[in-house]
């Protein structure tokens, strides 16, 4: 086993849960068994919890750690060669009862990383080994891909194999991150497929008993299929990733955000080349231009004039991407209205600035713009420009590519924002309608600055709902940094809940918290969701805690974090 420098004595930082060190040994060496020394690593020295960067994360706990470094923590982490091993591995699980946490690229950044719910629990590298894209099918427009594969390697084969003149696969604003692992927390991107979780199309999930299941088409078998070859080897079913639904209940949401099982393969719709592109910035003057913004948005949106998810910032987005916060400013108080002005002044942009694009030919474009610029001409002193007018505007050039397909890490540049940046989001669901953008954006702004930190936020607008990401910037070396940050968003949680807003996702420190808010009818989704979790995972052994989902085996009063 791999322990770390030369001062690791082998017994991790913190053991699993009912798990002393002769079980935990054990278990790692029946483990070794199955996918070699080499891909076990126990946690137990500085050096495995020294990552810092989002391209080079840590695979053992949460980089951007708002509670003590090694709160949420790994004892080991374990790395499958193929389904087989995972297979295997969850089957040892059962068997220690020892609980395990599977995670893509480590890279879930502002949510918790690839670091466990339960401290000690053994984390499953799925990403390290199982990498591979698997087929891209260009005339039906579909990926079938492993959890190892970022939104980079899939631009990547694209290009590679010289498709992208015929599909573009949807990107967020950082590439680095994995396609499986993204859809599965019902992430987004930029393009008009940027609800990756509604372009999802069929699984291969290994349950917690280690059983092995296809979603939709692919539970009817391929006639052609090659019987002797393991099932995760058997060719499917040539629809899987054609129609999702298959027949019977449709089980693909119940491995969503959940603690049901694995994801070890997943098919992803891709969008064919639209035979033109064109992004574009509009920039707003005043700060309480955004009521009329967003009312102008909504029917542009929902009739698909505006064809993509389009992104509104504020524009500390823009100036944390092009600078730090010294570059501005001295004080170390949250920024007024007045320097906000300069800053936007200085950066020639807008107090608000809507980023989106146009595809298709030119015909289709010219009347598309004709529309969204008469559109947003009626709020005064708005600003039209393409990417070429700005060519020095490091954010409208990356957003120009990451609506396009095309990845980056670009944005993550605002997390320098402040020295030694680490970030939570803050991210509630409303309704696309100027006085829900109003009333969320005068409370998180209110109450970030109360708690001594500047608002950094933007609007992403699907057809019927708006994701509010409120990204709420601290020093992860500071502890009152830290301190402030945690009690800001568990204030802004608890405020948002008793105006009807909740959160779509959650850092492992708030998950008990606002699966609390989801109560309606004395916690009926809840009590359902821990139907299924003990029936699937009687033992609670996979990712225990997950979204406030906790199994029998353990008391959730003892395990919340969550203190009504």
């Amino acid at each position: 086993m791999s322990e770390g420098n030369q001062t690791a004595s082998g017994e991790p930082f913190i053991l699993p849960p009912k798990t002393d060190l002769p079980k935990f040994r054990a278990f790692l060496a029946r483990v070794e068994s199955i996918v070699d020394e080499a891909n076990v690593q126990i946690i137990d020295s500085e050096d495995d919890i020294s990552k810092e960067k989002y391209m080079d994360p840590s695979k053992a706990h949460d980089m951007f750690h708002i509670l003590e470094k090694t709160h949420f923590i790994s004892s080991a982490v374990v790395a499958p060669k193929n389904v087989a091993d995972v297979q295997e591995i969850m089957k040892l699980a059962n068997e220690y009862e020892v609980p395990v946490w599977p995670f893509s690229k480590g890279r879930n950044v502002g949510y918790g990383g690839a670091a466990p719910r339960v401290p000690g629990s053994v984390g499953i590298d799925m990403g390290r080994h199982m990498n591979k894209v698997l087929e891209v099918n260009a005339e039906s427009a579909y990926a079938l891909v492993e959890p190892g594969v970022s939104f980079f390697d899939l631009h990547e084969y694209l290009v590679k194999h010289n498709l992208r003149d015929k599909v573009w696969a949807d990107v967020p604003d950082l590439g680095g991150g994995s396609v499986i692992g993204n859809t599965l927390e019902r992430g987004v991107g930029y393009t008009p497929y940027g609800d990756h979780w509604m372009m999802h199309c069929g699984l291969e999930i290994v349950l917690p008993d280690g059983s092995l299941l296809r979603t939709g088409m692919g539970a009817l078998p391929n006639p052609n299929a090659d019987k002797s070859k393991p099932p995760h080897e058997q060719e499917p079913n040539e629809s899987w990733q054609l129609f999702n639904y298959g027949f019977g209940p449709h089980s693909d949401g119940i491995f969503s955000q959940s603690s049901f099982g694995i994801v070890v393969k997943m098919g992803v719709w891709l969008m064919q080349n639209p035979g033109g592109f064109q992004a574009y910035m509009i920039t707003f003057p005043r700060d309480d231009d955004l009521d009329q913004i967003v009312e102008i948005i909504r029917p542009l949106r929902i009739s698909m004039v505006i064809q993509n998810v389009p992104k509104l910032d504020n524009v500390l987005v823009s100036a944390a991407i092009e600078g730090h916060r010294t570059d501005y400013s001295n004080s170390d108080k949250p920024l007024t209205d007045a320097e906000l002005d300069e800053i936007a002044k200085r950066l020639k942009l807008g107090r608000w600035n809507l980023y989106g694009a146009m595809y298709g030919p030119p015909a289709v474009r010219d009347t598309l713009w004709s529309i969204i610029k008469e559109s947003f001409s009626k709020v005064p002193g708005a600003k039209f420009y393409f990417p070429e007018d700005r060519p020095n505007d490091v954010a409208l050039q990356t957003r120009s590519n990451t609506f396009q397909g095309i990845p980056s890490i670009t944005e993550l540049q605002w997390v320098d924002w402040l020295p030694n940046g680490g970030h939570l989001f803050f991210a509630p669901i409303a309704k696309v309608t100027g006085s829900d953008a109003k009333a969320q954006y005068d409370l998180t702004r209110r109450l970030s600055e109360e708690y001594g930190f500047d608002f950094i936020g933007a609007f992403l607008v699907g057809v019927r709902e708006m994701h509010h990401i409120v990204c709420i910037l601290f020093d992860r070396k500071d502890p009152d940094s830290r301190r402030r940050a945690y009690e800001l968003i568990k204030v802004l949680i608890a405020e948002a809940a008793n105006r009807g807003w909740g959160e779509y996702r959650a850092h492992l420190a708030l998950m008990d918290q606002i699966a609390e808010t989801y109560n309606f009818n004395d916690n009926a989704q809840m009590k359902l969701n821990e139907t299924l979790k003990n029936a699937l995972d009687p033992k609670g052994i996979l990712c225990p805690g997950k979204n406030g989902v906790w199994p029998a085996t353990y008391r959730k009063e003892e395990w919340s974090l969550h203190k009504p």
